[in-house]
């Protein structure tokens, strides 16, 4: 389950995190936090192998994190997820890593009937 680390309601952003926001529509008995906390963590860490190295390597500092789920007014079914990623995450300066890791491999996760990126905000520190 998703949601125990990848929605944190009450991180607060960065000025150096990029931060994304996603139309979610959740398959139907998905809750949206849980929704929200896959696209976080499927666009981040969420799909890495497990592997004898992570033990050196901290999840906390690289995951992606859901901190706000807001209802699409007069949508049924549809929030919007706010996801904010950490610049560690990334590549240095390279915008092709980041949008594969953002919106690569993540829209066709099965816990989302449909999701979409409706913003993005990169940081100066990145570009």
């Amino acid at each position: 389950e998703y949601k125990l680390t990848y929605y944190t309601p009450e991180y607060q952003t960065k000025d150096t995190d990029i931060l994304a926001a996603f139309r979610v529509t959740p398959q139907p008995g998905v809750p949206p936090e849980e929704a929200g906390a896959a696209v976080a963590a499927e666009s981040s860490t969420g799909t890495w192998t497990t592997v004898w190295t992570d033990g050196l390597t901290s999840l906390d500092r690289y995951k992606g994190r859901c901190y706000r789920i807001e209802r699409v007014v007069g949508e049924k079914d549809q929030y919007i997820a706010y996801v904010a990623y950490p610049l560690d995450l990334f590549e240095e300066g390279s915008v092709t890593n980041m949008f594969t890791s953002i919106v690569g491999n993540v829209f066709g996760f099965k816990a989302l009937r449909a999701l979409r990126l409706e913003d993005l905000r990169i940081p100066p520190a990145y570009v």
